[in-house]
């Protein structure tokens, strides 16, 4: 049994989980609006990061899934339809796609060993073949990264920070604390200005 790559994959899990929760509690309306001058936006996310585990675990290994995500058929996924949800694609259908595309991948890092390659023919052809080490790390990259995106976005929302938030400080303290990092930022700015 590999240590290192079952705390890889749970980290993973981890992370999925975490872009998940920052849908709770949301009005379809703020789960698919952009909250930057990108367009990030929740559902989004989750779309996203279905296609980047379905390629990396499934393309890349052969193991394509049974279904193909429309944005990839269609190929609009080279003009950011993997970023956001249209007027069709429902939450439910979104995050079942996401969920589904776990359960299918979830078989290759757990049977495989670390050192199994893999081919991703969408990158450049001298870095194309790989390993499962390399795309997990590399997928579990994608997700934390994109999770702290989710934090910011749902802290955009409706000021529902990370899963810590709570630990910390009450409303309270959170103002004290918002208004004590403003304060140095202002002496800078001054000083920079003076």
């Amino acid at each position: 049994m590999d240590v290192a790559k079952q705390a890889l994959h749970q980290y993973l899990r981890d992370a999925r989980a975490a872009v998940l929760s920052k849908l709770d509690g949301l009005s379809d309306y703020d789960r698919r609006r952009p909250m930057t001058g990108t367009g990030t936006n929740l559902l989004g996310l989750v779309k996203h990061l279905t296609g980047v585990e379905l390629g990396y675990f499934g393309d890349a290994f052969g193991r394509p899934g049974a279904q193909a995500l429309p944005w990839y058929a269609n190929g609009w996924v080279w003009d950011g339809a993997d970023m956001w949800a249209t007027e069709d694609e429902s939450t439910e259908h979104l995050v079942g796609l996401y969920r589904a595309a776990w359960a299918q991948v979830d078989p290759t890092i757990e049977e495989l060993d670390l050192a199994t390659p893999a081919r991703v023919p969408w990158w450049p052809a001298e870095r194309a073949d790989t390993d499962l080490a390399t795309l997990l790390v590399r997928v579990l990259d994608d997700t934390a990264r994109h999770a702290g995106q989710a934090d910011v976005v749902r802290e955009l929302l409706d000021g529902r920070g990370g899963a810590d938030q709570d630990e910390f400080g009450d409303a309270e303290h959170w103002r004290a604390y918002v208004d004590r990092v403003e304060r140095a930022a202002r002496t800078v700015r001054d000083a920079a200005a003076g």
